[in-house]
Parts: C-alpha cells; sequence; structure tokens
C-alpha cells in the first residue's frame, strides 16, 4: 500500500477524481434503490395444492395427503415436508434448504406429484408452484352500497383501474364472496319429473357450451364453423332444456329447478367503521418501491374522488408508506444526531482542518456503499439503515489513526506532504489490518441462515461495504487531502468545519430538497456576511482558542496522569490482571444470576390490534357475528373513550370487522377455493381490527390498549381461542412445542395435559394448541338391501354428493371471476337432517328407493384440520410471555428438566420438537458458532502476520472477552434507564460484530510497540511509551464509536426496540475494551514477556541438568 499511497498523495488530482467516482456512483445509485420497511426475507418453499371438495379432513389426508407425502420422498434439497389436511383441501409444504437449487427443486415436485394416478376422482389439478412472497403496501375500505352485488361489482372497477396505475402489479378484493350460479333442483320436483341429478347435470353441459366445428373450405375462401350456446348469467341456463317428451314438448329447468345467479354459501362479510365494506388490497413484489406504489394509489383515488357517487366513500388505511416514512425517519434523525456528535467531539480534540478531512471519509464512504448495497440487491430499509448507524463511529477510526499520524509528522518538522506521506505509511498496516479483523467479525452475520440470518446478512452487507469504501478513502485520498490543502488561518479551518455541520444540522429543519437548498443559501449567505463586516474572524479565533484548550489539556491528560496511570499497572501487572480477570467474572456472574432475561427476537408493535376470534368448528354464521359483533361494539366503545381522553391526538382511526375469514392471517379461504368445503366452511372464524395513529405521535403504547380492549370486552362462550395481536410481525410464537406422532387422541391428551403445566408458569399468556374437534359429521354405509338392489357403496357417496354439495356442471368464465354452475338441492332441504330421511336413491334399473332403506348414518366427530410434519401427524402448543415476569427460555428449560420427561412417559410412540422462535434460535445459534469460531481464527492470523509472532495476537486479542464484558454491563445499565428489557439474540451479534472493532485499538498499539522495539528500545519503556503515544487516537476511536452510536441507544422509538441491543453491545463493548488496551495489554506485554524468559531459562537450567548427570 506504500507506494500507493505515495502515488495518490503526490497526484491529488487522482485522489480528487477517484472520490469524485465515489459520490457520483452513490448519488446515481440511490434513487435506483427500492425503499421499504424492512428487507424482503424469502425462504424458499414449495407449496401444493389439492382441492378435494367436499371431503372430510381424515379422507383428504388418506386420499391426498399421505400419498403426496410418499411420493416428494427423497427429493434432493428438501428440508422438511409440511402437511395440513382441511376439509376439502390438502396442502403440502415443501421447505427446501437455502443452499439448494429452487428451480430444480420446483422441477422435481412437480414432476412427482403428477406422476401421482391414485388421486380420487373428485379431486382437482394439483397446483404446484414455488412461494413467492406478496408484501401488503395499503388497503382500501370501499363503503356506500349496501347491495352486496354492487358493493363487489365496484370494488373490482376500482381494483381494475388500479392494476392500470404504472408500477402497481397486485391488486386484489378480499374477503368478498365468489359469484356461484346454483341450480337448486327438489327432490320432489325430481320425482315429478321422473329426473336425477345425473341427467340435470347433463342436460347443461349439452345445452350450454361453445364448440368449434372444423372448417369448410370453399371455392371463395375458408369459412370457420362454431356451435355458439354457452350460457353465462341465470336466466340464460333457465332457458336450456331438460328433457323432450315424445309428443315434441320441452321441459324446460326452470320448470323444473331455481336457478340462483348469486355467491357461493361461504358466509364472508366485512364491516368498516360498522357499515358493509369490501376491501381493496394493494400489494407489492420483488422490488418494487413500497413508496412509489402508494403514492401511485393515494394519487389515483384523489383523482376518483369527484367521479364517485354520492355517499360511495374510500379510506385509505393499513399504509404501510407511512409506517416506512415515520420510522425510518426516526433511525435517520438518530444518524443525523450521532454524526454531528461525533463532527462536534473531532472538532473539539483535533485541529478544525483535521477533522473537516477526517469527516468527509464518513459521506464518501456512505455513498461508496449505497453503490455496492444497490448492485447486490438491497433496499432502503430500517435494517439497513441500521447497519450505516452501526458503522457510522466505526467509519472514522482508520482517518483518526492516519490524521493523528499525520499531524505528529508535521509537529515534528516534515513538511505538508512529506508528513501527510510518511504519516500515512507508518501506520497503514495497522489501519488495513485493522479494518481487515472487523470485515471479519461481520462475516460470519453475513453467512447466517432462515430469517434472523438473512436479516443480519443485511447488516453485515452494509457494514462490510462502507468499510471496503473508507479504507479506500483513507489511503488514497486522505493523504492527498492532507498534503495539499492550504487552510491554516482560523477563519478558514473553522469555515470548513461548519460545512460539515451545518449540513447535517439544516436535515433536521429542511423538509424537502428545495427547503434544503434554500436554507443552505441562507447560512451560507449570513456566513458570507458575517465574514465581510469582520465578525467571523474573532468567533473563529475564539473557537480555535477553545479547542486548543481541549486539545491542550488531553495531551497534559496523557502525558501526566495517564503515563503515572500506566507505569502504575505496568509495575503491579499482575495485580492489573488479576483485577481485569475478576471484572471479567463479574459479568459472568450478573449473565447467570438472571437479571438479564434473554429473548430471541423481542416482537415489534404494530399500529393495529387484531383480535382474532375461532369458534367451535360447525358454529353457524349468526352465533360468530353475534361474537364479532360484541368485539366491534366494545372497540367502538373503547375509542370514543381514548379519543375524548386524547383529543388533541386520537389514538384509534378505524374499526374494521370480518365474519367468515381472517383476512389479516390469510387463514381464510381463497377467492379460487372459497367454496371448496362446502356450506359455511369458514363460519366460525372472525376478526375485529383497530387501526391505530402511528406509534411515534401517540401516548399509548399498543400492548397497552390492548389490554384495555381485552379487559372491557371481557371472555367469549364457547370460543375455542381469542387473541389480541400488537406485533407488525414476530419469528414464530415464544413458546411452540410440537408433539408429533400416529395416535391423535395421544396427541390430544398430551396437549392438554402441556396447557395446564404451562398456565402454571406467572407470565405465559394466550396458551392454546393447534388441536381442533371438527364438525359433527354423519358417516353412511350401504345395507345388504341396497347392495340386492344393484346399489354400491360409491353409487350411494355419489349421489348423496350432488344432493347436499352438489355437481358441478359447468365452470365458465366471467370476466375475471371463475364461476361454478351446481347442481344441487334447494337452500331449504340442505339446511335440515329431514331431508336426507326423504331423499330418493336411484338404482342402476332406474327406480327410486327411500334413503333409510338402502343406507343407514351413524353420528359422530372428524377432526377440523389434521397437520402432519415428515409423516408423522403434529399437534402445536403455543403461548406467549410477558417478558417483565419471565422469559420463554426460563420456561423452556423448567420444563425440560423433569416436567416434560414425566408427562412424556406414559407415551413411548410420542416424541417433541421446538419450533416457531426456538426453533430458529438452535438453528441460528448452531450456524453461527463454528463460523465465529472460524473468524476468531482468521482474526489471529491477519494479526500474527504483520507482527511477525504467534504470542502477540493472543495479546492483542485478549480484549475480546472484555467486549462482551462490557455488553453485558452495558445492557444492565440501560436495562435500569429503561432503554431494553435485557439480552436478545441481537446482543449477541452486537458482541460478534464488537470482536473485530476492539482487537483494532490493540493492534495499533502493539504495532508502535513492536516499531520501538525493533529500533533497539527496552521493552518497559516502549509499552509505556507506546501507550502514552497512542492513547489519544485511541481514545478518540473508541470515543467516536460510542457517541455515534448513543442517540439511537437511547431511542425509545418502535423502529429502534429490535436494534438497540446490538446497538448496546458494541457502543458498551468498545467502550470496556479501551480501557483494557489502554491498562491491561501493556501489562500483558510484559507479563508474556516475563513467561517466555522464564521458560527459556527453565528449559536451559534443565538441559544442563541432564547434561550433568550424564
Amino acid at each position: 500500500m506504500k507506494p500507493i499511497i505515495a502515488w495518490f498523495a503526490n497526484n491529488h488530482v487522482a485522489a480528487n477524481l477517484l472520490m469524485g467516482l465515489i459520490i457520483l456512483s452513490g448519488l446515481v445509485s440511490l434513487p435506483q434503490m427500492p425503499v421499504t420497511f424492512f428487507p424482503d426475507v424469502e425462504i424458499p418453499q414449495i407449496n401444493v395444492s389439492v382441492a378435494y371438495l367436499g371431503a372430510a379432513p381424515e379422507e383428504v389426508e388418506e386420499g391426498v395427503c399421505i400419498r403426496i407425502e410418499e411420493e416428494l420422498e427423497g427429493i434432493e434439497g428438501v428440508k422438511e415436508i409440511r402437511s395440513s389436511a382441511n376439509e376439502g383441501m390438502c396442502t403440502v409444504s415443501v421447505e427446501i434448504y437455502e443452499s439448494a437449487d429452487e428451480s430444480r427443486a420446483l422441477d422435481d415436485v412437480k414432476n412427482r406429484i403428477d406422476s401421482i394416478d391414485t388421486f380420487p376422482e373428485e379431486t382437482e389439478k394439483p397446483i404446484v408452484n414455488l412461494i413467492t412472497q406478496i408484501r401488503n403496501v395499503l388497503d382500501i375500505a370501499l363503503t356506500g352500497p349496501t347491495d352486496e352485488r354492487t358493493l363487489k361489482e365496484l370494488a373490482e372497477q376500482i381494483r381494475d383501474d388500479i392494476m392500470q396505475l404504472p408500477g402497481v402489479t397486485q391488486s386484489s378484493v378480499s374477503n368478498a364472496r365468489p359469484y356461484e350460479i346454483s341450480i337448486e333442483v327438489s327432490e320432489a320436483s325430481l320425482r315429478r319429473n321422473g329426473l336425477s341429478f345425473d341427467q340435470v347435470a347433463s342436460a347443461v353441459r349439452k345445452g350450454s357450451l361453445d364448440l368449434p366445428g372444423g372448417s369448410i373450405k370453399t371455392a371463395a375462401g375458408e369459412i370457420l364453423l362454431r356451435t355458439k350456446g354457452q350460457a353465462y348469467w341465470g336466466d340464460e341456463y333457465e332457458n336450456l332444456v331438460v328433457k323432450t317428451g315424445p309428443d315434441g314438448t320441452r321441459l324446460y329447468l326452470k320448470d323444473v329447478a331455481r336457478v340462483v345467479d348469486g355467491f357461493a354459501d361461504t358466509d364472508q362479510s366485512l364491516r368498516f367503521n360498522g357499515k358493509p365494506a369490501a376491501l381493496i388490497q394493494v400489494s407489492r413484489m420483488g422490488e418494487q418501491d413500497l413508496l412509489e406504489v402508494s403514492g401511485a394509489v393515494k394519487q389515483f383515488l384523489k383523482d376518483l374522488k369527484p367521479r364517485l357517487s354520492e355517499g360511495v366513500e374510500l379510506t385509505v388505511w393499513n399504509d404501510d408508506s407511512v409506517i416506512v416514512e415515520d420510522r425510518l425517519s426516526t433511525l435517520l434523525d438518530s444518524g443525523r444526531q450521532g454524526f454531528l456528535m461525533v463532527l462536534i467531539l473531532l472538532a473539539l480534540f483535533l485541529r478544525p482542518r483535521l477533522a473537516f478531512w477526517v469527516s468527509v471519509g464518513v459521506p464518501v464512504a456512505f455513498l461508496g456503499a449505497i453503490f455496492l448495497t444497490n448492485a447486490i440487491g438491497l433496499s432502503i430499509d430500517a435494517i439497513s439503515i441500521f447497519g450505516f448507524i452501526l458503522v457510522l463511529g466505526i467509519l472514522v477510526d482508520d482517518a483518526i489513526v492516519i490524521g493523528e499520524s499525520v499531524h505528529s509528522r508535521h509537529q515534528e518538522g516534515l513538511g505538508q506532504l512529506p508528513g501527510a506521506i510518511e504519516g500515512a505509511q507508518r501506520v497503514t498496516i495497522p489501519v488495513t489490518f485493522g479494518v481487515l479483523t472487523t470485515v471479519v467479525a461481520f462475516i460470519p452475520l453475513l453467512l447466517g441462515i432462515g430469517f434472523f440470518g438473512q436479516v443480519m446478512g443485511v447488516i453485515a452487507s452494509t457494514v462490510i461495504c462502507c468499510l471496503i469504501f473508507s479504507l479506500v478513502e483513507s489511503q488514497m485520498v486522505l493523504p492527498a487531502h492532507l498534503g495539499h490543502t492550504s487552510v491554516k488561518s482560523p477563519t478558514g479551518e473553522v469555515g470548513m468545519m461548519l460545512v460539515p455541520i451545518a449540513a447535517i444540522v439544516l436535515l433536521g429543519f429542511a423538509w424537502d430538497i428545495r427547503s434544503y437548498i434554500a436554507l443552505s443559501i441562507a447560512v451560507a449567505a449570513i456566513v458570507f456576511a458575517l465574514h465581510t463586516a469582520g465578525l467571523f474572524a474573532p468567533i473563529a479565533e475564539r473557537f480555535i482558542k477553545l479547542q486548543s484548550l481541549f486539545a491542550h489539556g488531553l495531551q497534559n491528560f496523557i502525558q501526566g496522569r495517564f503515563r503515572r496511570a500506566v507505569t502504575v499497572a505496568v509495575n503491579a501487572r499482575y495485580v492489573t490482571a488479576a483485577i481485569a480477570f475478576v471484572a471479567l467474572l463479574s459479568a459472568i456472574a450478573v449473565l447467570i444470576s438472571g437479571r438479564l432475561p434473554f429473548s430471541f427476537f423481542p416482537p415489534l408493535a404494530s399500529d393495529q390490534i387484531v383480535a382474532q376470534l375461532t369458534m367451535p368448528l360447525g358454529t353457524s354464521s349468526e352465533v360468530t357475528d353475534k361474537a364479532i359483533l360484541r368485539l366491534e361494539r366494545s372497540a367502538e366503545v373503547l375509542k370514543a373513550r381514548l379519543n375524548q381522553q386524547y383529543a388533541g391526538d386520537p389514538p384509534v382511526k378505524h374499526i374494521m370487522a370480518a365474519i367468515g375469514d381472517q383476512p389479516s392471517s390469510g387463514n381464510g379461504p381463497s377467492p379460487m377455493v372459497a367454496d371448496s368445503s362446502g356450506s359455511a366452511a369458514k363460519a366460525h372464524l372472525g376478526e375485529v381490527v383497530m387501526q391505530l395513529t402511528p406509534s411515534e405521535t401517540r401516548a399509548l403504547p399498543t400492548r397497552e390498549i390492548a389490554d384495555m380492549w381485552r379487559d372491557a370486552n371481557g371472555p367469549i362462550a364457547d370460543a375455542v381461542e381469542l387473541k389480541f395481536n400488537t406485533n407488525l410481525f414476530s419469528v414464530g410464537n415464544d413458546i411452540d412445542i410440537q408433539l408429533e406422532g400416529d395416535n391423535v387422541d395421544e396427541l390430544r391428551e398430551i396437549a392438554e395435559r402441556l396447557r395446564y403445566k404451562l398456565a402454571e408458569y406467572p407470565g405465559v399468556v394466550d396458551i392454546t394448541d393447534s388441536f381442533r374437534s371438527g364438525k359433527q359429521e354423519l358417516k353412511l354405509s350401504i345395507l345388504p338391501s341396497g347392495e340386492a338392489l344393484g346399489l354400491s357403496l360409491g353409487d350411494l357417496a355419489r349421489q348423496v354428493r350432488q344432493a347436499f354439495y352438489g355437481e358441478e356442471a359447468q365452470r365458465i368464465q366471467r370476466g375475471r371471476d371463475d364461476v361454478r354452475v351446481m347442481v344441487r338441492y334447494t337452500q331449504a332441504e340442505r339446511s335440515t337432517l329431514a331431508a336426507l330421511d326423504t331423499m330418493r336413491i336411484r338404482t342402476p334399473e332406474g327406480s327410486q328407493v327411500p334413503f333409510t332403506t338402502v343406507a343407514k348414518a351413524e353420528l359422530g366427530r372428524g377432526f377440523s384440520t389434521i397437520r402432519r410434519s415428515d409423516s408423522r401427524r403434529v399437534v402445536n402448543v403455543i403461548a406467549d410471555v410477558d417478558r417483565t415476569q419471565i422469559t420463554a427460555n426460563e420456561v423452556l428449560a423448567d420444563l425440560r428438566s423433569g416436567p416434560m420427561q414425566i408427562l412424556m412417559a406414559p407415551y413411548p410412540r410420542v416424541s417433541y420438537s421446538l419450533e416457531g422462535a426456538q426453533a430458529d434460535q438452535t438453528e441460528s445459534m448452531a450456524s453461527l458458532l463454528p463460523l465465529y469460531v472460524i473468524a476468531l481464527f482468521v482474526i489471529f492470523a491477519l494479526l500474527a502476520i504483520p507482527l511477525k509472532s504467534y504470542a502477540m495476537p493472543l495479546i492483542i486479542m485478549s480484549v475480546i472477552p472484555f467486549a462482551f464484558m462490557g455488553a453485558i454491563w452495558g445492557h444492565l445499565f440501560m436495562q435500569n434507564l429503561g432503554y431494553i428489557s435485557g439480552l436478545a439474540m441481537m446482543s449477541m451479534l452486537g458482541v460478534v460484530a464488537a470482536s473485530g472493532v476492539v482487537v483494532n485499538s490493540s493492534l495499533v498499539l502493539a504495532h508502535n510497540i513492536d516499531d520501538r522495539l525493533s529500533r533497539g528500545q527496552e521493552l518497559f519503556s516502549s509499552v509505556i511509551d507506546a501507550s502514552v503515544s497512542r492513547c489519544r487516537p485511541i481514545l478518540l476511536t473508541s470515543l467516536t464509536t460510542f457517541v455515534g452510536l448513543s442517540p439511537l441507544m437511547l431511542n425509545t422509538s418502535v423502529a429502534a426496540q429490535t436494534l438497540v441491543p446490538m446497538a448496546v453491545s458494541l457502543a458498551f463493548g468498545v467502550l470496556f475494551s479501551t480501557v483494557v488496551t489502554l491498562f491491561v495489554v501493556p501489562a500483558g506485554f510484559v507479563i508474556i514477556d516475563e513467561l517466555i524468559v522464564g521458560l527459556k531459562r527453565f528449559f536451559t537450567n534443565s538441559s544442563k541438568a541432564l547434561s550433568s548427570a550424564d
């Protein structure tokens, strides 16, 4: 690097052009980066869906799910196969390893599924696709029309218009019942007209169709032949001929049946602020910019509003762009405040001219990193911005070391350019290898797996990109600036330092680019006026005097008190080492004491409260609606009370209620298979969503409002589950214990006992399990009398299915809607058990016999959903915890210490595993630990290479455990102040990152000691002098790191809460390690030297003793 440094320092034009290229690349890349709140985390997963309409979960499991699982076994790259057998639908999720080839795995799964030829005849074609994440942008609530068809048609029209907007690719109408044409035939009509369901369905298929007939090639040309008679609407179906008599009379469909052109009987409805509503959801995919999509949609709605009919309202809610702007703005404020504090610190302890050029490296490195992160596909989001804030104080470390070295050469009498070159070259080895050790420390985070690994990979990528350009700027650009700048007067120096400070301060006042430029011009004009009037020079001179006072004060402290202190530490080196060891043990004691509770990934509070209600399967929509109405009314009462109490800034904005679906969780039926499970299949589900104002402007936290709502509503009778969700997202339930076995009764019994056991722990809330009893069911079987008439069980099942579920006569495409044409009993007959007794079964000879004479029905109850994992049935027991009372790790540790074994002992064929957040925690730790060990070895190698020693790197790396100590004590301190609740996985990752940062200062010190020893200086004086000479850059680098992270550590916003633990670990880890570097490391050098000398003397004496004995 030394020739490169000299060349760029002598060719300052090249250095400036390099800096200009980096800045230009970043500025060009910045507008191209998509803006999101959270990085797009993709977990590779293939989904297989097979509709088996009208079938019970057990039939779906045996007929579809098990056959798919058996066929998919052994596919390369498959991590886990999970299946879910619901009423009328089998869903199989195939999770593949992140390192596997997704396209190849998808092709293998498709080929295996296509080879299955043993599915029941009633199943539909399997749908196999690679899951692509579709992320919500905003929701639009449409209210006004009270007629369901009018409401849906208007919503679909608006949806189609939104899809025409540039940049919008995903929009759908949610929780709207699909269209369906129901041909309802009564048993009496069938008997009166001598018809069967097969004959009616066949007549519909034959009478309603479009069929190409080829072509006639005439001399005049080719003429196409087409049979055109497809019916699309109910009245067209009514005029279809069902039967023709010998005398030419015709029996029309309207004569034997009632044709209902309406909606599928799925019991779905939606209310928004108490009014019937339709919900239009706008989403994004891939690298689409959230702010651009949201802006385009909101501008469209603004233009559409004057054209809407009277009474029609469109309300935008659940707008993620508002969350993004508010929360990213909060993080950016922390970044600006941190950079401003770093600038002020540099200006106080370094000459303003030097501080200016040191600070220039930060925006240059940021813009270079923006160019690289855009090239690798990252976005501007809360995590990447946190990465920039995290590295803010670290970026100036190498520039401070180089700048201080250059300043020392200038004070020794070297010229400006030679001093800059020699000063930069003298410290190029510790600076370069110091940056490399920091990069290596972040590499384990870059290679993590799973959800958490991808999140940490964004932080690591951002930090590494910044460090790369920081090294380039400090080695190739900074020496040229320090060697050629001609500004030396107080006025010029202070003016230079004011530029970045003013630029940062004005960012807090400007509201857009134009205002920022205007404010900048105004400030520049004021400064110029002061300078012209001769008022700026006295201010500059006073600041220079103040700066000199700080600088000389620091220097006097270092030469006086610090020199004496480090001398004492080296003289009493074994006492110093003992004190350091005791301090390290104190941190371990704090950790073991449990004063810092650990949670894997603390949930991020949302600006919505979602009350999800699950009633027993088979509950009528009327009962569910009453329960939802109760939730809705309690929410409205709470809204009125809170909005009156906080009239200046009302916390509650809107309330939406859904029946027959849970739109926020995706548990409801999709539009394509909404009626797949028969009538009212989802009538037991519902939810009420309370939309709040952004948390940054709200006095009450989301969780507190949710608790008020829960208390105001009270328990709901017969509810299987009522859960108030306040999380924006989470990596899974705090406690998720998966029980695996083949006997569902055993799984149910263990799950029940485990729920009672979890309830004994204080702070464990929302305890439930995934086992749900199914609907009551009539199990049909054929009697010998029926078999004697030539009937089979299949004939019986098909005719019963036709009557009560229906026979799909056709499926037509009406615009964008897929409409089923169903032939079935009337609504009245499908609503009573008596209709089964009066039903007539058609024999192969064409006669009709009562159902009760050929078959029998036994009443029972099945399952609502059968979940399977890796070919075994599973039941999950889940719960959340109140972290102020207990943590999930404490609960699970206690369970595994004995109670869990006692629960499982009577059931040897049942096993259990941890899922949810605990599974992610185990997976993350298992992948991180070996990578961290490798990183430590690479750091050791990077230290050993420039120092040419095996012992010195060990002394330098001895500060790493003290980074852990600083992190523990820092967490305890911040916990007592109320900024964090305890340790998190982010805290551990902060320690990993600090491992690379803290060795930088030790490397600078060790390199100086080694340099002095190479010049023949005695060890003791070398250690003392090196500590004194390197004290200033070491202190400044540590303080800039701590100060740069301070605003983020003190940030109480929701956006920062997940990230604060990592900042605390890094900031306090660096701070504590600095003390160790300045006092313990010098003592360690002398101790190691004495040990080496002692060992040599021991082996020498031993050798002499052996020689004498011979």
